[in-house]
């Protein structure tokens, strides 16, 4: 947590503005974006639908209500609930991929030291991460692998809950470790050791202190770049 910027800059942490996008083969085959308030557990989900029509989420992230607006129209609530349900699944999904070295002190959350590895000139300690009973898939088993000298993540491996019996772990390299207000996020995930090129990218990625309550509350777009707009308004 120090190497990342420490708890008391993690706790300062309010907006946090991201796109979560895959990429196969060099072709990018989906992306979402969330403007997510910690401190408060708002969230504003941006996505399509299979008919390419964009749709917003605005969601209270504790009780799991809010509206749905499809085209810029509000939707009545039965038409509502998959689009909120696909919210809140896709935050709890893409925060982990962003965030995961983050959660690792959350309740339910059960560490396990699970020995040191040598991988590509580089000693780590790897950290399994399994899980009491909390989040969508409890299942799901994780190793942190945890550069001895420069104590970030450089990589994970996971088996899923859904996984096959006895499947191998997949690996993925957490790359560009960068500092991001007073944290530091890994930008760019790529699958190892396979020979399709699959990428989990954040093409934005925002922390930002301030920004107008609408973007929360009202469905108009909002600018691509949040933290642009609030050097603008502080002058900073």
């Amino acid at each position: 947590m120090q190497a990342m910027g420490g708890q008391a800059a993690w706790e300062r942490t309010r907006f946090i503005h991201f796109a979560f996008a895959v990429e196969k083969g060099g072709t990018r085959v989906a992306r979402r974006v969330h403007l997510w308030d910690r401190w408060r557990g708002r969230l504003r989900y941006e996505n399509t639908d299979k008919e390419g029509v964009p749709f917003v989420v605005l969601l209270d992230l504790n009780d799991r209500q809010g509206e749905a607006y499809r085209g810029g129209a509000l939707l009545e609530r039965a038409a509502a609930k998959p689009l909120l349900d696909q919210a809140y699944e896709a935050w709890i999904n893409d925060t982990y991929w962003l965030l995961m070295p983050y959660k690792m002190k959350d309740p339910g959350v059960r560490l396990q030291y699970a020995g040191e590895v040598s991988e590509e000139g580089h000693v780590y300690d790897r950290v399994l991460v399994t899980f009491d009973h909390v989040g969508l898939t409890p299942g799901d088993r994780y190793w942190a692998h945890l550069n001895r000298k420069t104590h970030l993540m450089d990589r994970w491996s996971y088996i899923l809950q859904d996984d096959p019996p006895r499947s191998a772990p997949t690996i993925w390299d957490w790359r560009n470790w960068s500092r991001y207000g007073g944290i530091l996020l890994s930008p760019e995930k790529t699958l190892a050791h396979k020979e399709e090129s699959v990428r989990i990218l954040h093409p934005i990625l925002e922390v930002v202190d301030a920004l107008p309550d609408a973007y929360l509350t009202d469905p108009a777009p909002i600018p691509e770049r949040i933290g642009t707009e609030e050097r603008a308004r502080t002058g900073s």
